[in-house]
């Protein structure tokens, strides 16, 4: 019985995880994470928010390498 269950939420996490990709704001990744109830729905969310933060940090490193070449 809990295995229908299983997949369900596994999909459901699945189809969080895609919307997660579109989202390009940690303020909004922010606000989705205080309002979700499931600890496997705020662990996706935090997962898109370090991921998110470290393109960050890779843009600025880029940005301030080209910077010093010129």
């Amino acid at each position: 019985r809990s295995q229908p269950l299983e997949e369900e939420q596994q999909t459901a996490l699945t189809a969080l995880s895609q919307q997660l990709e579109a989202i390009t704001d940690v303020e909004e990744l922010t606000k989705l994470l205080r309002a979700a109830g499931e600890y496997e729905e705020r662990k996706v969310i935090r997962a898109a928010i370090r991921k998110l933060r470290a393109q960050e940090i890779e843009a600025a490193a880029l940005a301030g390498s080209v910077q010093s070449s010129r």
